[in-house]
């Protein structure tokens, strides 16, 4: 980051936002202490709104997206996240200026549909025409309305702008020689929630913003231990399913991790009561529960265009998917086994251990891949376990130390010249 600040400091007067079609220069002033940037300066290829909360605080809203920072102060909050600053924001002539880093560092991080390019030091920009139409009109976007769980027969299917190609929606990804790659799928979003709970009453829980907190938590995670992060979501949108495979693939990912929050069958004994994480790799179902829970992680692509739908089922390519994805199987497994062994530390509820089954998610993601039922929302307990930030901190953690602890395993055994995926 040092390096970052003195390059602009001495090498640019201006920090370049890109998107697929066009570039915008921004003026870069040069401040006793480091270089900074006016938030209003983006345009609309990256529209930020500046609200001045009182005499030094504002709050810079960015697609939903809501950072706090005040003049004199070197840190940025967004929700319950508080992240440290190089130099503090600074008023000129009435107007904030931010410093460089929180560009490059903070707003990827926060903010989606954004990506900081290390090769050019460019912020690259990807959106859809959906949200750019938001962010202009000044209706609310998801992120900040309540959410809502709109029964099964009133969802409606993402309009073609939300289901650009994922090629429209992904900058180029810079190869980065010597680190590894994982991809973090948070599962749902959109009008999609998931699965809600809990059974019998309480604080209400959808499933779509827990494995997003979970997803995003892992992503700082293992970006601090070295490893590169690719996101196949950062805000409360819809991708779909055979498109995340495609962004793990478009990234050359090393890993793909996709988090999800189970439900009880209506239909069990005493569906409040279950409990308890599970790890699955693709594969065909061996157990009826494995198939219920198949059924319900598959079961967003009725949410999803029926062209799209029809395109991805075709028999031949699921074919060609799955022995593609069979040379991973083994792989698989051991990564799901030793991610069920973290959780086996810190979960207060029982192991349901590692399974198989054929989740569409893991189909087209050509690479060792694992989806992660962390908890039940539909239990109380655990609904709330599953609300609390530094649970989900917790369990964030299990799953990067096991995520690096297999990529460790499997350096050894190509250092040693053992079989490699």
């Amino acid at each position: 980051m040092i390096a970052l600040v003195a390059a602009f400091q001495l090498a640019s007067s201006a920090l370049v936002v890109r998107d697929a079609h066009r570039s915008v220069r921004v003026p870069v002033v040069g401040t006793e202490t480091g270089p900074m940037v006016r938030p209003e300066a983006f345009g609309d290829l990256l529209p930020v709104g500046v609200r001045h909360d009182s005499a030094s605080a504002y709050t810079l809203e960015i697609w939903g997206a809501r950072l706090q920072v005040e003049a004199g102060s070197p840190f940025v909050r967004s929700g319950e996240d508080v992240r440290p600053l190089a130099t503090a924001p600074v008023l000129r002539s009435g107007h904030l200026f931010v410093p460089v880093q929180l560009i490059s560092e903070v707003f990827p991080a926060l903010v989606p549909n954004v990506r900081w390019d290390a090769d050019s030091s460019q912020l690259v920009v990807f959106t859809t025409s959906a949200l750019a139409s938001n962010a202009t009109s000044g209706r609310p976007s998801a992120r900040e309305s309540a959410p809502v769980d709109p029964p099964r027969s009133e969802r409606r299917p993402p309009s073609p702008a939300q289901m650009l190609p994922v090629e429209r929606r992904l900058p180029p990804v810079p190869v980065k020689h010597g680190r590894r790659t994982i991809i973090v799928d948070a599962g749902h979003g959109g009008v999609d929630n998931g699965m809600s709970g809990p059974i019998g009453g309480g604080p209400k829980l959808y499933e779509k913003n827990i494995t997003l907190a979970v997803a995003n938590r892992l992503g700082r995670k293992l970006e601090g231990q070295g490893i590169d992060v690719v996101y196949t979501r950062t805000a409360d949108t819809l991708i779909a399913l055979d498109d995340r495979g495609h962004i793990a693939n478009r990234a050359k990912g090393d890993l793909f991790i996709s988090i999800h929050v189970n439900a009880a069958n209506p239909n069990w004994k005493d569906p409040g009561g279950a409990r308890g994480f599970e790890t699955y790799f693709l594969s065909e179902a061996r157990t009826e529960d494995a198939r219920r829970v198949e059924r319900m992680e598959n079961s967003v692509v009725e949410l999803e265009s029926r062209s799209k739908s029809q395109s991805s089922g075709d028999p031949l390519s699921f074919i060609k998917s799955d022995m593609t994805q069979n040379q991973h199987l083994r792989e698989s497994s051991e990564l799901a086994e030793m991610i069920q062994g973290r959780l086996g530390i810190m979960h207060p509820g029982p192991s349901r251990g590692v399974k198989q089954a054929g989740f569409r998610v893991l189909v087209t993601a050509y690479m060792p891949a694992v989806l992660v039922e962390i908890g039940f929302g539909t239990n109380p307990k655990e609904a709330a376990y599953l609300n609390d930030p530094t649970k989900q901190d917790a369990l964030a953690t299990a799953i990067a130390d096991a995520a690096v602890d297999y990529l460790q395993r499997y350096e050894g055994r190509l250092a040693g010249g053992g079989p490699s995926r």
